[in-house]
């Protein structure tokens, strides 16, 4: 699971719209892996790689291209280039403004740091909360995703994506009961399905970092 960003010509054009809308959703790339369309770039465009490097210096984390040219230098470095889809993606827009599912503070509760959801995370929800922890008392589906500036703890199956430590919290901690996650990040470190060790799969696991390295273990 990964998002699409599929540049257009003219770039600079493109790249003002993109800082538009990452100024109006500042933490909507963190943690999550990206994948560089780059089929409707044409073969003469010049210094493909450099275009990538100012996606990375604006936080976004480019794990692989796709449609690239092979006279382009340098596309190695933001992973190996993947085939054509064979199937488009779907469109995505960043919020202008925080998300249906994003709990918004009334002036008497802005010192709340923890959030507590007693129903399960649906696939194509999204739960935003960066003051603190989140926990689920259900489940996190296929497609669904969470996101905490501090800890995460899932008292069901993890099957969609967990992103903790928001805004450079290292210390964050994800916990599930269940973990079948899409993918699991802290302060911008992840591990995608494919990364997980297959041991941990279906068991109560926790994940935390050391240094700049995911580590995970059971808690059963």
């Amino acid at each position: 699971m990964a998002l699409v960003l599929a540049p257009e010509l003219p770039l600079p054009t493109w790249l003002a719209a993109l800082d538009a809308q990452i100024a109006r959703a500042p933490n909507f790339f963190d943690g999550r892996p990206v994948l560089a369309d780059l089929g409707a770039l044409p073969a003469g465009t010049p210094d493909v790689a450099g275009f990538l490097k100012s996606l990375e210096e604006r936080g976004i984390r480019i794990i692989g291209t796709e449609g690239a040219h092979p006279s382009w230098a340098g596309i190695e470095a933001w992973g190996r280039p993947f085939p054509a889809a064979s199937k488009p993606g779907r469109p995505m827009t960043i919020p202008d403004e925080a998300p249906k599912n994003t709990p918004v503070p009334s002036p008497v509760a802005q010192e709340v740091s923890s959030l507590v959801l007693d129903e399960p995370v649906r696939s194509g929800q999204s739960v935003v909360f960066e003051r603190g922890d989140v926990t689920i008392l259900g489940s996190v589906a296929s497609g669904a995703e969470v996101m905490a500036g501090g800890s995460i703890h899932i008292y069901g199956a993890l099957r969609g994506r967990a992103i903790a430590g928001l805004a450079g919290n290292a210390k964050a901690r994800i916990f599930c009961r269940k973990m079948q996650a899409e993918l699991l990040a802290i302060d911008g470190v992840y591990q995608t399905a494919d990364d997980m060790p297959a041991a941990l799969v279906g068991r109560a696991v926790q994940a935390w970092l050391e240094g700049e390295q995911m580590k995970m273990t059971a808690l059963d």
